[in-house]
């Protein structure tokens, strides 16, 4: 558990400005105030470096013999031992690239679907982003059954709630780690035990939850787990990982020339290089910020490269509960109703995502005059057509939400705070 002591704003230390000096876009309007992170990350130079440095020494097809061709093969080749330690893969062949984490999630309920037979139960959430939702729904013409987890009032999920849903024809449990929308951190690992104990497997959106805390695919005890780079400081594409001994069996669609082996059997086509490469130096970011604040606290270098992404990660969850405490603080002032978690001694169960309404005001209204003010923030349903309707929220207005990254300041979210107040006033 986080001491909650030492969250109160400006108590914990980060180097906030020397983070903020690596990301040129949060240069580019001086007074301009992102909180739109959850749309998508900006991206350190690092990373910026890297798309542009593939795209000028080998913008060209893999699998050639000529050197630039070979350049590209070893570039994907790291891009995979990096995502690998990222999330604590054992293989690296168990990393495979694509477009981003809805294609993924359709390309594995495919095959999923293909093997359904007497386990034909397939367990969803109200929580989720649609994509982890609809995509599983479409198994339903193909003899599926779904079961809902559903949240309680406290808009949470509870574990003890999915064990009675698990039988012995549940084939799947799929739910995200940390919702896009309210900001709420699910007990994977818990679910991961119940849904094996059962004869299950578990797919993980963890797309929302990768900027905030650390991945672990070992702990969370999970099969599968999607990703959308561009929410973890990289270019637009995607990840999926799989258990290498599931994915040797998934039967996926690939062309005859391709080997019936993962990782070349779940990606299909060609898939952009260059923003690969930028999802490796998105890792490398990491492990240099790792490697920085233990330079600062003199502990000395990290061991290994997963040390210093733990270190990295640890330090941001400790300064982003600070930043979910202030935004909190702001938020009640103003009289908002936040959805989720919003008691502030259980902060350590969300990530700096907030779901809000103002009452009077239409969503997009706060969402305009934020933006007449210099600040960024989103208004409608966050693609999640069936969490709106539990928060008794019309679908064509929604809600507004505030997300903040490790990058954003306690100042951001004071300043944040003098709007939203002025909003209430009606100035």
């Amino acid at each position: 558990m986080i001491n909650q002591e030492l969250l109160r704003p400006n108590t914990v230390h980060f180097p906030s400005d020397e983070v903020r000096s690596q990301f040129p876009a949060l240069h580019q309007e001086p007074d301009f105030i992102f909180f739109d992170n959850a749309a998508g990350a900006q991206i350190p130079q690092v990373v910026f470096d890297a798309v542009n440095r593939h795209l000028l020494h080998c913008n060209v097809q893999r699998g050639g013999r000529y050197p630039r061709s070979m350049e590209v093969d070893a570039v994907i080749e790291r891009a995979r031992g990096s995502v690998a330690v990222l999330i604590n893969a054992r293989d690296s062949r168990e990393i495979a690239f694509g477009m981003n984490a809805t294609s993924f999630l359709r390309l594995l309920s495919l095959a999923i679907g293909r093997t359904l037979e007497t386990r034909n139960e397939i367990v969803v959430t109200d929580l989720d982003h649609e994509a982890n939702i609809a995509t599983w729904l479409q198994l339903e013409r193909e003899g599926a059954r779904v079961v809902w987890w559903k949240m309680r009032e406290d808009h949470s999920l509870h574990v003890e709630d999915l064990a009675p849903l698990l039988t012995s024809r549940t084939r799947l449990v799929a739910c995200t780690v940390a919702s896009h929308a309210l900001g709420s951190i699910v007990d994977v690992a818990t679910v991961g035990k119940l849904a094996h104990a059962a004869g299950a497997e578990v797919a993980l959106d963890c797309v929302h939850y990768s900027p905030h805390a650390l991945i672990d695919v070992q702990a969370f005890d999970c099969d599968y787990v999607v990703c959308s780079g561009y929410k973890v400081f990289a270019p637009h594409m995607g990840f999926l990982w799989g258990r290498l001994e599931l994915l040797h069996k998934l039967p996926t669609f690939r062309e005859d020339f391709i080997p019936d082996e993962p990782p070349g059997k779940i990606e299909a086509g060609t898939f952009i290089y260059e923003n690969v490469a930028g999802m490796a130096a998105a890792v490398t970011y990491l492990e240099a910020l790792g490697n920085s604040l233990a330079a600062e606290k003199e502990i000395g270098r990290s061991t290994s490269r997963r040390d210093s992404i733990v270190r990295a990660m640890a330090s941001i969850r400790e300064y982003e509960s600070t930043l979910s405490l202030a935004m909190l603080e702001e938020l009640e002032s103003a009289g908002a109703v936040v959805q989720g978690v919003r008691d502030k001694t259980r902060v350590s169960e969300r990530v700096p995502t907030f779901c809000f309404n103002v009452a009077g005001v239409a969503p997009a209204s706060v969402t305009q005059i934020m933006s007449d003010r210099g600040i960024a923030i989103r208004d409608g349903h966050m693609y999640a057509p069936r969490l709106m309707k539990r928060l008794d929220r019309d679908l064509e207005t929604g809600v507004n939400r505030a997300s903040i990254l490790h990058y954003n300041t306690i100042e951001e979210i004071h300043e944040f705070g003098k709007v939203l107040c002025d909003i209430v006033r009606g100035r």
